[in-house]
């Protein structure tokens, strides 16, 4: 059985992704959880170990750990930025075998927020991955999933072409959040390349470089749970139908795109989850070990904000009420992956459709109409 530590596991992405790792066919794994709990909720972790039948998840008294009876999914309430307390982690397990690879979510990554605290955010996302690395080196552990953002791309030379990995990033970042996620993929570059000057035991890093996801697990038990306004389209447009708010602002409908709106790359969070099974099998022996090896994680087809508006509506049963809004500055008319890369070198692709992303995110948003324990 591989451990592996999940660095922010109770958000979004990461608890998407410990439900694909506990449910691997393939492979066994057993996770570890860290997370500060700033921006997330330990109820995301009692719901995976509901959906994947771990037995008796519980945390102590004060919240600070958790573990089902097995071992498989295990928590510690741990600030990535903390070194004492992280360290404390990699102690913990040591004695255990210690961790075969770990993938890193933690981070702050909310796009406006970023412009109004840039030096939070630089403090936050590059000390947590700054210090992550130190003890991974010094414990051994030189396997790592990086979730990065198709925002370090900035703003396209060709709106309308497909992004590849080996288009130029960094030069047009429009936010202080995707300047972050650039700056550590160049840390990782950095830090891999010095590895083999000094024939020291080499690395494997993968980075993904995610669009749009969207959609929630099929149970309907898990989804995205944003703090306040949601900074993304569809869990606003999944509030909006549960009626915890009037409408839905489209910013823009004079673009040079069919219905005038713009076109993004959505993918559903279960593709995407997978997505990072895949990328630590492509690490653990696989063409990807010893490398450094960069991922677009998308699915290659656009739709418009009005596409996705009308998707959600047709799974609600009734209209969505919008209204036509200003542009916002920094938006572009069409954001894509191009995914190819992905599927040729570690097999994976996306599997899920328009209609799947939006059935599933209206079953989590009607069976938690405000989110995990939420009143």
């Amino acid at each position: 059985m591989q451990r592996i530590l999940v660095t922010g596991g109770c958000g979004y992405i990461g608890s998407h992704t410990l439900v694909s790792l506990l449910s691997s066919t393939s492979t066994t794994y057993s996770v570890v959880v860290i997370d500060n709990l700033a921006n997330s909720s330990c109820e995301s972790l009692h719901r995976v170990a509901d959906i994947c039948s771990l037995s008796n998840f519980t945390h102590n008294a004060d919240g600070t750990a958790g573990q089902d009876s097995n071992g498989r999914l295990s928590f510690r309430k741990v600030d990535c930025c903390n070194e004492p307390a992280l360290r404390a982690v990699f102690d913990e397990f040591e004695s255990q075998g210690g961790f075969s690879a770990a993938i890193h979510f933690a981070g702050l990554k909310a796009v406006g927020e970023s412009k109004l605290i840039p030096l939070k955010y630089y403090e936050v996302n590059i000390g947590a991955t700054w210090t992550l690395l130190n003890l991974m080196e010094e414990y051994d552990c030189r396997h790592i999933v990086f979730s990065s953002s198709a925002t370090v791309y900035g703003v396209a030379k060709d709106e309308k072409a497909k992004l590849k990995e080996s288009d130029e990033v960094g030069v047009t970042i429009t936010n202080c959040y995707g300047r972050t996620k650039y700056m550590i993929e160049q840390i990782l570059t950095d830090f891999h390349v010095s590895q083999s000057l000094e024939n020291k035991k080499e690395w494997s890093i993968a980075i993904l470089r995610y669009f749009n996801p969207a959609g929630a697990h099929p149970s309907g038990k898990m989804g995205e749970d944003p703090d306040g306004v949601p900074n993304n389209l569809m869990p606003f447009v999944a509030q909006v139908a549960v009626g915890r708010r009037p409408h839905v602002t489209i910013f823009g409908n004079d673009y040079d795109t069919p219905d005038g709106t713009g076109i993004r790359d959505y993918l559903h969070v279960m593709d995407l989850a997978d997505g990072h099974v895949a990328a630590l099998r492509h690490l653990d022996g696989g063409k990807g070990n010893t490398k450094l090896n960069v991922f677009n994680l998308g699915t290659g087809t656009g739709y418009s904000v009005i596409d996705m508006i009308e998707a959600m509506g047709k799974a609600v049963g009734k209209p969505i009420p919008n209204v036509i809004g200003p542009r916002r500055p920094g938006d572009v008319t069409i954001y894509m992956a191009d995914p190819t890369r992905a599927k040729e070198e570690m097999g994976w692709e996306a599997t899920r459709n328009l209609d799947d992303m939006c059935n599933d995110l209206w079953r989590w948003q009607t069976l938690n109409p405000n989110g995990y324990l939420k009143e």
